[in-house]
């Protein structure tokens, strides 16, 4: 009997060790890297057009635009990638085709809004949108502070669980009058489970 119970502990553990970790963003910076994870149970759009954006490396090489401090980074527009500031946070499509745009032509892709509980604190990941509610696009934040004034109009689909230093070292950057960072505040992202992430 207590062979027979001691391989049932054994076989759990094993089966424990072996479950799939929830897949997590590595957004890295001249700053530091933030460690991101996600929320599909109330954002299950937002989530998977990050996702897919951030494996196909469509973030790579863009730069938080707009940083505000006690407020915002902002990112995600591949129109950063170039030398001409007066087009940053002018672009960005969602990844896949949610039912808003026209199917055929990707660049007309947008998100339909998921507003949802979870509240905008520090280090949360939100989405950037138009007036319109159905509008957001690639182009996210993440919350430098509380901002409660945000809660039921933009949709919270992520968290920042290591590396909200970085969030304050990119808002203070020295930015210019469109609150641009005066030097490049680029980006990669890369995607990996949860326990590679944060072992690193």
């Amino acid at each position: 009997m207590k062979k027979i119970i001691t391989l049932i502990m054994i076989g759990s553990i094993i089966m424990t060790s072996c479950e799939k970790q929830p897949d997590v963003a590595v957004v890295s910076t001249r700053y530091g890297d933030m460690v991101l994870e996600f929320y599909p149970e109330v954002a299950e759009k937002h989530v998977d057009s990050f996702l897919t954006h951030a494996r196909n490396g469509y973030f790579n090489g863009t730069t938080f635009h707009r940083v505000i401090p006690g407020f915002v980074i902002q990112g995600g527009d591949p129109n950063s990638k170039t030398d001409d500031r007066s087009t940053h946070g002018m672009g960005g499509h969602a990844a896949n085709f949610y039912g808003i745009g026209q199917e055929a032509d990707s660049n007309t892709w947008m998100l339909p809004a998921e507003f949802n509980s979870r509240p905008h604190l520090t280090g949360s990941l939100s989405m950037a949108r138009s007036q319109s509610p159905n509008s957001a696009g690639s182009q996210f934040f993440v919350c430098a502070g509380p901002t409660p004034q945000l809660d039921d109009q933009y949709t919270v689909f992520g968290q920042v669980v290591e590396g909200l230093d970085v969030i304050q070292k990119i808002v203070n950057s020295p930015r210019d009058r469109r609150d641009n960072p005066k030097n490049k505040v680029e980006m990669t992202v890369s995607v990996m489970p949860k326990n590679e992430a944060l072992d690193n």
